[in-house]
């Protein structure tokens, strides 16, 4: 299975709460570029399951205007910052067995993303992400481990 976890776009710095902060203008650019470089790459994504936090929900918008509205999206509550990695992890080994997704794209946000890559993969390292950066993973559901295979950023497509 290939997984992608994205970081949002770059948000605004200040709200009314950290969950309401929605993407700056560079933000929608950063999530439309790295749609174009998912499109140029031709992955199909089975699934995306986006945070609730609205910068991350007007990235998935952004993503879908450039690869399509037809898009299986899912809102899962626990992917927010302080969100638990372990959990997600065993969303994923149970869902996408399940539905036997192929590949999954997961926005949300640091430091979650950064933990999450090193709960999937072997090594274990979590990178720090870019805004609108994407870690690719190729991930074995069996072992229910992966190896990181790129992280891409939108300045990396400059």
């Amino acid at each position: 299975m290939q997984v992608y976890i994205m970081r949002h776009g770059q948000a605004f710095t200040s709200g009314s709460s950290d969950a309401l902060r929605g993407l700056t203008a560079q933000g929608k650019l950063e999530a439309h570029v790295m749609a174009k470089w998912l499109d140029s790459k031709k992955i199909t994504i089975d699934q995306i399951m986006v945070s609730p936090f609205i910068r991350a929900q007007e990235t998935t918008k952004e993503l879908i205007n450039y690869l399509g509205d037809d898009l299986l999206i899912t809102t899962l509550d626990f992917i927010t910052p302080s969100g638990s990695a372990e959990q997600m992890h065993d969303y994923i080994d149970g869902v996408c067995v399940t539905d036997k997704i192929q590949t999954l794209l997961i926005v949300s946000h640091m430091p979650l993303v950064s933990y999450l890559v090193a709960e999937l993969t072997v090594d274990g390292n979590g990178p720090i992400f870019q805004t609108a950066g994407i870690a690719h993973i190729d991930y074995d559901i069996k072992r229910m481990k992966g190896h990181l295979v790129s992280l891409t950023s939108p300045s990396d497509l400059r």
